[in-house]
C-alpha cells in the first residue's frame, strides 16, 4: 500500500470544500495562531520579498529544489515574532501570505486531475458548523466570503508559480551556496554557528556579463536578489530577540583542523 503524500506545513489533513457537505459551515475570526508557535521557517514567495526583508531574513532551503523561507527565527523551534499562545508580539509586521492563507489552500483532488479544488484543514478550529460566524455558504452557493477566500488562493498560486520559475533561474546560473553565519555575543567563549540554508553567492553575482546582469534588472529579478542580501543583516537581530527570551541552544565548538601525517 502506498503511504499517502506529505501534507504541507501547518497542516494535518486536507478536505475539499464542498456546497453540500459543508451547507451550514461557518468562520469564526481567531486573533491567535497556535499553528506558528515554534515554526521558525516560513516559505515565502518572491512577490513578498520587498515586504519580508524589512523585518526577517530571507534565505533558500536546501537539497535539489531550493525554496525561499522567511525566518521568524534561527533555531528549529523557536518563533521569536509570537507568543506562547500563538499572538504575534509585533504591531507593525508583515504575516507571510502562506500564513494568512491557512487553513485553506488550492489543491488537485486526484493526481491527473488539472483543475486545483479549494479545501481547508478540517482540524483547524476557525471553521466548522457553528452557531457563530461568517457563512460560508448562502443557498447553495458561494458567499461572498468563500469568493475571496479563493481569490486569495488563486493569487497565492499565481506567485508560487513566479517564485519556481525564478528559484529555477537562480539555479540554472549557479548563484546559490550553502550559507553560513557565526554570531558570538559578548562574553561568549565560542560563536553560534548557523548552517544549513543557502543564500546567494554575491561574489558571482558582481561577476556575471553586463547582459546577465541587465536582463536581471530588467525582469525584476535582480531587486529580489538584493532584497534577499539585504535581509541576512537581520539575523543578528533575530538572535537579539532570542537572547531577549531566553531561547538560545548552547554555542558548538568550530570544528578543529586535522593534523596531516
Amino acid at each position: 500500500m502506498a503511504s499517502a503524500p506529505s501534507l504541507p506545513l501547518f497542516y494535518n489533513g486536507l478536505e475539499p470544500l464542498s456546497s453540500e457537505a459543508h451547507a451550514n459551515y461557518k468562520v469564526r475570526p481567531q486573533d491567535t495562531a497556535p499553528f506558528l508557535v515554534g515554526q521558525h521557517a516560513i516559505p515565502v514567495t518572491v512577490d513578498e520579498f520587498p515586504l519580508v526583508q524589512r523585518f526577517m531574513p530571507i534565505v533558500f532551503s536546501v537539497g535539489e529544489q531550493p525554496i525561499p523561507l522567511a525566518l521568524m527565527g534561527l533555531n528549529e523551534g523557536v518563533n521569536v515574532f509570537v507568543s506562547d499562545e500563538g499572538r504575534l508580539t509585533e504591531t507593525n509586521f508583515y504575516v507571510p501570505a502562506y500564513v494568512r492563507r491557512y487553513p485553506y489552500m488550492l489543491a488537485r483532488l486526484r493526481p491527473e486531475a488539472e483543475e486545483l479544488s479549494l479545501c481547508f484543514d478540517p482540524t483547524s478550529p476557525t471553521i466548522g458548523a457553528f452557531d457563530e460566524g461568517d457563512a460560508l455558504f448562502e443557498n447553495g452557493q458561494p458567499s461572498e466570503l468563500t469568493k475571496n477566500i479563493l481569490s486569495f488562493n488563486e493569487s497565492f498560486e499565481q506567485a508560487g508559480a513566479r517564485t519556481q520559475n525564478f528559484m529555477t533561474e537562480l539555479t540554472e546560473m549557479g548563484l546559490l551556496m550553502d550559507g553560513e553565519v557565526s554570531i558570538q555575543p559578548d562574553g561568549a567563549d565560542q560563536p553560534f554557528v548557523y548552517r544549513g540554508f543557502q543564500m546567494v553567492n554575491e561574489e558571482k553575482l558582481v561577476d556575471l556579463r553586463g547582459d546577465q546582469l541587465r536582463k536581471m534588472s530588467q525582469s525584476g529579478m535582480l531587486p529580489l536578489l538584493y532584497a534577499h542580501l539585504f535581509s541576512l543583516s537581520l539575523m543578528r537581530d533575530i538572535f537579539a530577540r532570542q537572547a531577549q527570551l531566553g531561547k538560545m541552544p548552547q554555542p558548538q565548538p568550530q570544528p578543529q583542523l586535522q593534523p596531516v601525517g
